[in-house]
């Protein structure tokens, strides 16, 4: 595919929104050590892709301008880099082009934990790295971040985090799911310590935005874990949800839904929180006595209710969460969908000669399910 170009959708610049995204000639890519080329089929739209071109992350990514945006892709295997050992040309793949990672000092990690430095205290990985992302530009000689690609007919991808798509899996329902399923499925099982398998202890949990891309995912993955959910969405899209498996399904604009209360009186012992805009004095009343707020979107605040419980060794905690991908979760998800186990909610479908649409629809919000781009 040397010197052969493909069509793609770029933007030059922070801001911008759907008018910023430029169509463009490049090159194809070539695959390095590790590397997989891949003919897109599906990319899904996550609510980050628009956050990183709006400046959430400058100046620190994307790393360059001009920038591809999108992570999470489904496709065919066109061609590996030297190294590769489990793909071969003619795979069906789902992959997560990139994430980002960072190491910090023990003094660093002691700033988010109140501990002295010198102490070797024990720090929630999931914790740690929302610490990180807040750290970024002290500790920026440690970071590497999304590069993207998505939005485009080809792109490559690190084995490490490819994964097979069986037949039964389509492009779009493998694309959903990289960051927004497994967000939801390290909140449960890491974050929150759910045994999907449903052998661990009864809980009840809370999942705010539950007809979003993370929100969906994570209803079904706690039915899975026979998990008593209590949901909170729209009014439009209350049935969907309840069609997830919810046991209760609160509408937010309504002042019980506002309050979070369960409709059965029940305390929750863990809240996926996949919305924004909730304060801690909300979520506190309605946590059972050791309740955590698991935050996929930790602002500020957040981040000020994080420490100050931690610092007063509060039983009730906020847990700031990002996302640290791993092929194997991301194989478990596929494997779910094959089996019909868990489905993935296409919101909307554009072609990518009319990204804007689809990056306009996502920035809008209140997408039930995935918003999907095709080549």
């Amino acid at each position: 595919m040397a010197g052969k170009l493909m069509h793609a959708v770029q933007y030059d610049s922070y801001g911008g929104g759907a008018a910023g995204l430029k169509h463009v000639e490049v090159p194809v890519p070539t695959p390095k050590k590790d590397e997989v080329l891949i003919k897109l089929e599906a990319t899904s739209l996550n609510p980050v892709d628009w956050k990183i071109q709006k400046g959430i992350l400058r100046p620190l990514m994307p790393r360059k301008f001009p920038h591809i945006p999108g992570t999470d892709v489904a496709g065919e295997v066109l061609e590996v880099g030297p190294g590769v050992k489990n793909f071969k040309t003619g795979d069906k793949i789902v992959a997560m082009l990139s994430h980002a990672s960072v190491t910090v000092s023990l003094d660093e990690k002691q700033r988010w934990t109140g501990g002295k430095s010198g102490e070797k205290k024990a720090l929630n990985g999931d914790v740690l790295e929302v610490s990180c992302l807040l750290e970024l530009k002290s500790t920026r000689k440690n970071f590497w971040g999304m590069t993207g690609g998505g939005l485009a007919e080809f792109a490559v991808a690190k084995e490490s985090l490819t994964v097979a798509r069986p037949a039964e899996v389509s492009a779009a329902e493998g694309a959903g799911l990289p960051v927004a399923g497994l967000t939801a499925h390290q909140a449960l099982t890491q974050s929150v310590g759910i045994k999907l398998d449903g052998s661990g202890k009864q809980a009840n949990i809370l999942i705010t935005a539950a007809s979003g891309g993370v929100g969906h995912y994570a209803v079904q993955l706690a039915k899975l874990g026979n998990i008593h959910v209590t949901a909170t969405c729209g009014a439009r899209n209350i049935e969907f949800v309840k069609s997830l498996g919810a046991d209760e399904v609160l509408d937010y604009k309504t002042p019980e839904g506002a309050a979070l209360n369960s409709p059965s009186g029940r305390k929750y012992d863990a809240v996926i929180h996949c919305a924004t805009g909730i304060p801690w004095s909300t979520f506190e009343p309605n946590l059972s006595e050791n309740g955590k707020v698991i935050d996929i979107t930790p602002g500020v605040n957040a981040m000020l209710t994080f420490a100050l419980k931690k610092l007063t060794f509060s039983k009730k905690q906020l847990v700031p969460l990002l996302m640290v991908p791993k092929a194997e979760n991301l194989d478990y998800l596929v494997k779910q969908v094959k089996e019909g186990k868990l489905k993935t909610v296409i919101d909307s479908k554009h072609p990518l000669s009319k990204a804007e649409d689809a990056w306009a629809k996502s920035i809008a919000g209140h997408a039930t399910g995935k918003v999907i781009v095709e080549p």
